[in-house]
């Protein structure tokens, strides 16, 4: 048996090292559940991590909670599925704080939620108040942008350090372990880690799935509801195909009249003889 604690440490680790790469968030899911009965343990670990991690950390965990509960799911390994579904606003809360800290992971919280729904994990009731507590935390980009790193109260002055209180003024104020803006490293890592996601969301937008129910799922899900317009359509398209019937079928008997042919002559005794 493995030790409880070097399991923990290990999977604190693979958290805090998380990036834009599937592979990274599938092979943590992986470990979670080949230690499933250490599974309340994980589980507060990966809420003490997205308490004290930064902000790029938090939206990679947030991807990575959407993997493991699709896995766990899949195994039938409900235990995980149902304390995310009890934790769930602690997950959120975490994610994008009030404090407008986590502004930019809104965007991020949306979309997994509307993953794990779709995935009839979370409820619909559950994701729509959530909704309602993230559109108060989703602020303007005057108020939190990721287009500029921290800087002193001195404009006229050095840039101020984000590690020594000492130059370029008082260090930026922290809540929850977090800084309530980004540095400029984590600016370069988040426009990064943003690009492969979205490169592989393009590439993904292609794959069909091998299975043929599978792709009748696909086809459905992506089909928009009929609505008047489609109807108006319709009967315009049905319209003009009867109009094209009905000149195919007028050309076809003209065309289809043929002259009686002669009764080819019968040879006997190479002799033709006509009947």
């Amino acid at each position: 048996m493995a030790d409880p604690f070097e399991v923990r440490m290990r999977f604190s680790s693979q958290l805090e090292h998380l990036n834009a790469s599937t592979n990274q968030a599938q092979k943590a899911a992986q470990y979670a559940l080949k230690y499933k009965d250490m599974d309340e343990d994980l589980h507060s670990c990966i809420l003490e991590q997205l308490e004290k991690t930064n902000m790029n950390t938090r939206a990679n965990i947030m991807y990575f909670i959407e993997h493991l509960l699709e896995m766990a799911s899949k195994e039938r390994h409900n235990d995980y599925v149902r304390m995310m579904q009890r934790d769930i606003i602690r997950v959120v809360d975490a994610v994008c704080p009030e404090n407008g800290s986590g502004a930019a992971n809104v965007k991020v919280v949306r979309k997994v939620l509307q993953g794990l729904q779709s995935k009839l994990i979370l409820l619909e009731q559950t994701v729509i108040e959530i909704e309602g507590c993230l559109k108060e935390r989703d602020t303007s980009a005057n108020d939190f942008s990721l287009s500029s790193p921290i800087e002193g109260n001195d404009q006229s002055g050095p840039p101020a350090s984000t590690t020594d209180p000492d130059i370029g003024g008082p260090p930026p104020s922290q809540r929850n372990g977090a800084s309530i803006k980004p540095t400029r490293r984590q600016i370069e890592q988040r426009i990064e880690e943003d690009r492969e996601r979205h490169k592989r969301m393009r590439e993904s937008m292609w794959v069909v799935p091998p299975d043929p129910v599978d792709q009748a799922r696909k086809f459905f899900a992506e089909t928009s509801d009929l609505g008047e317009d489609d109807r108006i359509l319709g009967k315009e398209e049905l319209s003009g195909f009867l109009v094209r019937v009905q000149d195919m079928n007028c050309g076809h008997k003209d065309k289809g009249r043929r002259e009686p042919q002669r009764p080819r002559p019968r040879a006997t005794n190479g002799i033709a003889r006509h009947i």
